[in-house]
Formats: C-alpha cells, sequence, structure tokens
C-alpha cells in the first residue's frame, strides 16, 4: 500500500483528528475554511500545469463546470477580499472567451451545449456584478461578453417545435439535440433577468417573462405555493413526455433569476415567484442540511451532479440579500450546511478533502472538483450580508456593455434555430450567431456527446 493511500485510510478512521475547521459567526475562520477549499480545488485545474489549457479542469470534468468554479472563486475573491486567484481567474475568463467572445471557443466547438455556454455567461455577470477587474487590450467587458452569451442563445430560441425553448445541445450532430431541458432554457432566463438588471434595459426582463412563461407552458414548471421544476422532455412528443426529475441546480437558476428582477422592478408577481421557488426548494434539505435529492440517497451522483450543490448555494445567496424577506429561510439553510460542509472536509491525504455527503459529521469517502466547489460555494456565502450587493450600472458597476454583442451586426443570424429580437434605444440589441455553420465545416461532424 503507498504512503498516500495510508494517510487516506488514517484521515477516514481518525476523522476527528483532521477537518477543516469553521466559525460562522467568525468573517476570518470563514475565509481561511474557504481558502483551504479553494486550494483542494485548485488540485483540479490544468491551466497551471505542463502543458494544461487555461481555464480548464482535468478530467472528466466538463467544460461548463469550470465556469461554474471560477464564478464561486470570483465571489471568493469579492467575498472574503482575497486576491491570490485573481490573475488565475481573469486569465481563465479570457482565454476561454473564444475568437468571438461569446464563449464558444474553438476548443468546445464540436461539444458545447446551450447550458454549457450558459454556465460561463453567468461567470462573467459574476465578475461584472462584483466589479471584478475589468478586461484590458480591446477585450469586450464583462457586461459585453454577457451579452453576446445571451444574443447568441437567444437566436437559437426554438419556436419549431414545442412553441419555443433552448435544446439542450447547440449542434445538430450531438446527442442531445432533440431534447430541451430546463437548464438550457433557465440559464437563459438567468441571464436576461441579471443583464436587465445591470444595464436598466427592461427588454431583457420581456425574454425573461418569455423564457419563464414557455416553461409553464410545456410544464417543465409547475406552478403553487410550492413550485416544481422538471428536467426537460424530447421535442419529438412535443416535450409532452416530461422527465419528473428534480436538480437543484434548476431551482437555483429560476429562483435567482426571479429575485433579481423582483429586486429590480418590485414587480409583486416575480416576489410571489421567487418566494414559490423556495418553497419547492426546501426538498433539497433534511435538517436544514443540503443534498442532491435526486441521487445522493442512492449513491449515483455523477460528476456533473456532484457539483450542483455550489449554483444551489451561490443563487441562495444571491436571493438572501436581493430579496430581503427571504433570509429568514435561507440563512439558517447556509449556515447549518456550511457547518456541515466544513466537517466533511476531512478526508484525504491531506485530512481537508471535502466530500458529497454532509450529513455523517465527517468524509464520505467521495472527493472531486464538484465537492470542493459546493463546499467552496456554501461555506463563504454566510459572508453574503457582509458585502455590497451585486453592482449595476447605477450602484458603482464599472463593467462596458454592448448590447449587439454576439451578433453578426445587421440582424441576421447564419443559424437556422433563430429567434428576432429587438431592443429599442441605445441599448438596441440584435440576435444571431454567425460560427455555427463555419464550425460545422471544420469539424465535419466527428464529435463526443457531452452533458
Amino acid at each position: 500500500m503507498r504512503i498516500s493511500q495510508l494517510f487516506t485510510v488514517f484521515a477516514v478512521v481518525f476523522t476527528g483528528s483532521f477537518a477543516i475547521e469553521l466559525d460562522i459567526k467568525d468573517k476570518d475562520s470563514v475565509c481561511s475554511a474557504a481558502a483551504l477549499v479553494a486550494d483542494g480545488m485548485l488540485n483540479y485545474y490544468e491551466g497551471t500545469k505542463y502543458g494544461g489549457t487555461v481555464g480548464m479542469f482535468s478530467q472528466p470534468y466538463y467544460w461548463w463546470e469550470s465556469g461554474e468554479a471560477f464564478g464561486g472563486l470570483i465571489d471568493y475573491w469579492y467575498l472574503c477580499q482575497n486576491d491570490t486567484y485573481e490573475q488565475l481567474i481573469y486569465d481563465a475568463l479570457i482565454a476561454q472567451k473564444g475568437s468571438k467572445n461569446d464563449y464558444i471557443p474553438s476548443n468546445q466547438s464540436t461539444t458545447e451545449g446551450n447550458d454549457d455556454q450558459g454556465f460561463w455567461g453567468i461567470t462573467v455577470l459574476e465578475a461584472a456584478e462584483r466589479n471584478f477587474t475589468n478586461p484590458t487590450h480591446g477585450t469586450p467587458g464583462w457586461i459585453a461578453l454577457a451579452q453576446a452569451v445571451f444574443n447568441t442563445m437567444w437566436a437559437r430560441w426554438d419556436k419549431d417545435y414545442c412553441g419555443g425553448g433552448l435544446r439542450w445541445q447547440i449542434f445538430t450532430w450531438n446527442s442531445g439535440y432533440s431534447y430541451k431541458n430546463t437548464i438550457s432554457t433557465a440559464c437563459l432566463f438567468n441571464i436576461a433577468a441579471r443583464l436587465g438588471r445591470y444595464t436598466g434595459n427592461t427588454t431583457y426582463f420581456d425574454i425573461a417573462e418569455d423564457a419563464y412563461q414557455w416553461l409553464v407552458d410545456v410544464k417543465y414548471i409547475v406552478e403553487g405555493d410550492s413550485a416544481q421544476i422538471f428536467d426537460g422532455a424530447e421535442i419529438t412528443d412535443n416535450c409532452t413526455d416530461i422527465t419528473t426529475i428534480e436538480w437543484s441546480y434548476n431551482y437555483a437558476l429560476m429562483l435567482g433569476g426571479s429575485a433579481y428582477i423582483y429586486n429590480a422592478t418590485e414587480d409583486s408577481a416575480w416576489l410571489q415567484r421567487t418566494e414559490q421557488f423556495l418553497e419547492g426548494a426546501k426538498v433539497f434539505f433534511n435538517d436544514s442540511i443540503m443534498y442532491e435529492r435526486a441521487c445522493q440517497g442512492a449513491g449515483s451522483c455523477n460528476n456533473d451532479q456532484r457539483s450542483f450543490k455550489a449554483i444551489f448555494s451561490r443563487c441562495l445567496g444571491q436571493t438572501s440579500v436581493l430579496v430581503p424577506s427571504t433570509a429568514d429561510t435561507i440563512d439558517p439553510w447556509i449556515q447549518a450546511s456550511a457547518e456541515a460542509a466544513a466537517k466533511s472536509c476531512s478526508g484525504g491525504s491531506d485530512g481537508m478533502t471535502c466530500g458529497l455527503n454532509w450529513f455523517l459529521g465527517n468524509w464520505d469517502g467521495k472527493y472531486g472538483l464538484g465537492e470542493q466547489m459546493s463546499a467552496l460555494e456554501v461555506i463563504q456565502n454566510l459572508l453574503i450580508h457582509d458585502r455590497e450587493a451585486p453592482y449595476t450600472n447605477q450602484t458603482g458597476g464599472t463593467s462596458q456593455g454592448d448590447a449587439a454583442a454576439g451578433t453578426s451586426g445587421n440582424g441576421q443570424s447564419a443559424n437556422l434555430n433563430s429567434d428576432d429580437l429587438t431592443i429599442t434605444g441605445k441599448d438596441r440589441a440584435g440576435s444571431g450567431i454567425i460560427t455555427a455553420v463555419i464550425l460545422a465545416v471544420l469539424v465535419g461532424g466527428s464529435v463526443w456527446m457531452v452533458i
């Protein structure tokens, strides 16, 4: 047996000897714990290794999860006011933006899905809302990059099947192209909500409303005092045979997006929707401790699903700030989950590797990028009320936008799956994507399936 394996066994047996210490009431303790978890997360990062790709984490972690991870690191930079990873984050966001500045980089051009692109759009929004170091040397601002993601996604809004919505996949040759899932449309919804709040352009809210209403119309969202959000369906049956699995990341983006719109508009309808999603999200807690209900108990969570609690924690924190009336519900969840997550970070050869199951009071033997991401986000969200709410261009946000980013410049789209976008006034935005046909020729349809 290797020495490292002996240390792992020792850490499992004597979990009381190793763990990340956390006092949830003390900022220094929270940031110290977050720093240890973030350091463990970056053990999986390839961008600083010889031959590695900047912005990418190691196999088997997909590209979208890299975007999610950097969103968490931006919040660590902001909430703990720690610039240790500032250059690393900046380099990753720039390296992965692609030649068209729309987060369809050439290294992902054969496999990227709408949800993959959407998560990177959410990450650059995080950069804008936290006043993260602005791009230089002619690179568009974070908001402009998010607008490019939004415009290219909206161009793919597909009315021909199921009356709207986004397909899971962007490119026709990828498995899943015929599946319309909630997460893809939820990404568009969340991005639109946040762009509306940041820019003050209400047309983004109109499109968020369209996305929300479509999800309700196809019954992916079941409204009520406790809303339910299901996974998706195939277009071959007109999106009627719904996969009724509930994932925390779907609730995260719909809850967070609703909170952003309510915060900006004070529209009571969006307050009600926020409250309904929050009530529905209670299914992901047991004794106030967060878990991924659909797979965790059975031990069947895959690499993607093991990270869902990360974006869920982040969106809960955002909601608690943007809609203060929700704090009495959310803050105890974050506190209990953070304490439990820290106790799970007692494994591995270092005695501080984080696990998946936070109920045990120690490490469960699971480890990976998703486990580290989730622990980081829930722990650092203990500080969500200590710093300013997400900035807008009216409250100190410094990111420069471009409402026509990602379009062909003449309002025409090269994608057959498109829907025109009209935004009036100085923030007029178009729709379009000019990369799909070119990339299709280049790659000749030789691909692998991704999540």
